[in-house]
């Protein structure tokens, strides 16, 4: 099996980091079911524009939910709670998971223990802000501020900056994601289910790899220093006459094969010949190179140090992104039935073969709810009785 077919995955979820990994798990090929409370739903449905005339299909929710099925289910309800039951077994779910602040879970009737006397072989997984002993509610922002992203992300000496995506989430999700596949993998050897708790915040911080050892171990001051590297120079975005690029020299030799170049030969001197000469005559250095880049336009810049295979790039917008002859053809795509809304997605981190197979086409994001009576007769219970339980506010 190349896939992730056959796997079932139950997530109560909402706002971003759960989503994006169920995400992550359909593309794999995966069944996952959200779960959302009957009224309330997921928030993330409600924020930037809308469909027209149709409420909480917001296009911020559209981004990371589609190829998904939606139900709805009430678990302050004991009914509720029931129908959880039933759904974990006669569905066989693999896999369920929640970011509900952790001290709603024994309100709610998920905490680990609960519904894995339920399931014994069940995966369950919890993503909290700060772990399952901390009550404290925390969004992608807050953890990059708590967790040093924002004080090593800005120009030297001005203010921190937030990153322009949400790495706390996302890069939550990807832990989540491995460490689900290592469960799979044990469960698959001995039998067993297992209970994972994953802390944003442990996450977030996780990635401070060299700061943190240069800073505790050493006594180094680490902190934001704007587009150039701490350790490495020339590094840093360089104008030219129609715009921007980022160079990179990683190392002496790709130094010296750029200085060869006529365009750049004036900086062939004695004491940029190695990195630490560079390093501590930096900004007179890009200075110069500025200087010396904002006389060519960008492609011309990126034609000559491509030639010496040195790291570089134009500075592209989201739409050329997009337009990238490595990124275009792997685009993912969804297509509304009700509306004929079509979608372009971002691309996966690999192209599965479930997504070949698809040509990259997944289910549109579905409505809140929109799988109920789907799921829901798979359990044996008849419309009318589906009737009921909606009119009392348990799905």
């Amino acid at each position: 099996m190349t896939s992730l077919n056959g796997l079932t995955v139950l997530s109560m979820e909402q706002a971003t980091v759960l989503p994006y990994f169920t995400y992550r798990l359909v593309q794999e090929g995966a069944r996952v079911i959200r779960m959302e409370h009957p009224k309330y739903g997921d928030p993330n449905r409600k924020v930037g524009l809308s469909m027209p005339g149709e409420e909480g299909m917001n296009r911020y929710f559209l981004c990371i939910n589609a190829g998904k099925e939606a139900i709805t289910l009430n678990l302050a309800e004991k009914e509720g709670k029931g129908l959880l039951a039933r759904l974990l077994l006669e569905l066989e779910v693999d896999v369920f998971c929640t970011n509900q602040l952790p001290s709603s879970y024994a309100k709610l009737g998920i905490e680990p223990k609960t519904l894995r006397e339920i399931k014994p072989d069940l995966i369950w997984l919890g993503v909290s802000g700060f772990g399952p002993d901390h009550t404290e509610a925390a969004y992608d922002p807050i953890l990059q501020a708590r967790g040093g992203l924002m004080e090593l992300t800005g120009q030297a000496g001005g203010e921190p900056q937030v990153l322009g995506i949400p790495l706390p989430d996302m890069g939550t999700s990807e832990h989540a994601f491995g460490q689900i596949m290592k469960a799979l993998y044990l469960r698959e050897k001995t039998g067993a289910g297992d209970e994972i708790h994953l802390s944003m915040f442990a996450s977030t911080v996780s990635w401070l790899t060299v700061p943190i050892t240069l800073n505790k171990t050493f006594g180094q001051t680490i902190t934001r220093r704007g587009n150039t590297h701490q350790f490495f120079a020339p590094v840093s975005v360089f104008p030219t006459k129609d715009g921007f690029i980022y160079l990179a020299v990683g190392n002496d030799r790709q130094f010296a094969a750029m200085v060869e170049l006529k365009e750049f030969a004036e900086l062939a001197r004695p004491e940029y010949q190695t990195n630490q000469g560079r390093i501590e005559d930096v900004k007179k250095l890009n200075r110069e190179l500025a200087r010396l880049t904002s006389r060519l336009s960008s492609d011309k810049v990126v034609e000559l140090l491509k030639s010496i295979k040195l790291p570089v790039s134009k500075i592209q917008t989201v739409k050329q992104v997009v337009a990238d002859p490595l990124i275009n053809p792997t685009l993912l795509n969804s297509k509304d039935p009700v509306t004929g809304l079509e979608l372009t997605l971002a691309p996966p981190p690999i192209w599965t073969s479930y997504l070949k197979e698809r040509q990259g086409a997944l289910s549109f994001p579905p409505r809140k709810g929109e799988h109920n009576r789907s799921v829901y007769s798979s359990l044996g219970l008849k419309n009318g009785r589906l009737d009921e339980l909606a009119s009392n506010g348990v799905i």
